[in-house]
């Protein structure tokens, strides 16, 4: 299947330097929080909103039965953003994926707020540069 090119406001100004993934993962979290797919789809629709990233397609989204987490997936022309949960844990895990600059956001505040995260750890990688 060709890719989907009819996203609005689809910017192709992505650079070489500026690839990167983040990896957040949020421990200590209240359970109940972790298990509400809407807080979640808040979650990452404030992280796109925030970092001007656009979103191809629909967003996925499975909540697990019963006790359960939620997988969220978003597609973006930047790359993409995901969260899983696990409520059994206390633990969320967030991965953004994205080829230009962007905004910083703040991962730390929010998570803690949204979550009610204990911690939260938030690693960058640079990905795609040669040795």
């Amino acid at each position: 299947m060709p890719p989907d090119e009819s996203a609005p406001n689809v910017h192709r100004v992505f650079r070489r330097d500026a690839l990167t993934e983040t990896f957040v993962d949020a421990d200590g979290c209240a359970p109940l929080l972790l298990r509400d797919a809407e807080r979640q789809r808040l979650l990452l629709d404030e992280i796109v909103t925030t970092l001007e990233l656009h979103v191809v397609g629909q967003p996925q989204w499975f909540k697990f039965p019963g006790e359960g987490g939620v997988t969220g997936l978003y597609l973006l022309s930047e790359s993409h953003l995901s969260i899983h949960t696990y409520p059994e844990w206390g633990l969320a895990t967030l991965n953004l994926y994205c080829c230009r600059p962007r905004p910083d956001f703040d991962w730390e505040g929010r998570l803690r707020t949204l979550l009610e995260a204990g911690s939260v750890s938030v690693r960058t990688v640079s990905r795609g540069l040669s040795p």
